[in-house]
């Protein structure tokens, strides 16, 4: 069974910044799109970035210009790099990967467990 775990919540002030890791493990042979979503309180989870195999990315709104999603497919492993952190950046965030494993030819969705990111004014 695929896990995902993330690391690198915690609590920063706002201009602040944080690197946030989500590594796999399980067998795996092969992951597609990665992503990174969060959920703030009283919210519905969004879209914070997302990331092709072959490093084509894409960006919430409310991030562009200071958020920075990479990959390393060696490692199965991706990262958000956060920077310039807002009150309203404050949420758990959640790693997302499109995993294909042995003997089933599709892709499907695999989520982490979260990890909180607070952002003190």
């Amino acid at each position: 069974q695929v896990q995902l775990v993330e690391s690198g919540g915690g609590l920063v002030q706002a201009g602040g910044s944080l690197r946030l890791s989500c590594a796999t493990s399980g067998s795996i042979i092969r992951i597609n799109d990665m992503g990174w979503y969060r959920q703030a309180p009283g919210k519905q989870r969004e879209l914070v970035a997302s990331i092709t195999r072959g490093a084509t990315t894409n960006y919430g709104d409310s991030v562009k210009g200071r958020f920075t999603i990479s990959r390393d497919n060696a490692k199965n492993t991706v990262y958000l790099q956060m920077n310039s952190l807002k009150a309203e950046d404050t949420a758990v965030y959640y790693c997302n990967a499109a995993v294909v494993q042995p003997g089933d030819y599709r892709a499907l969705g695999v989520w982490g467990q979260g990890t909180l990111v607070t952002v003190s004014s």
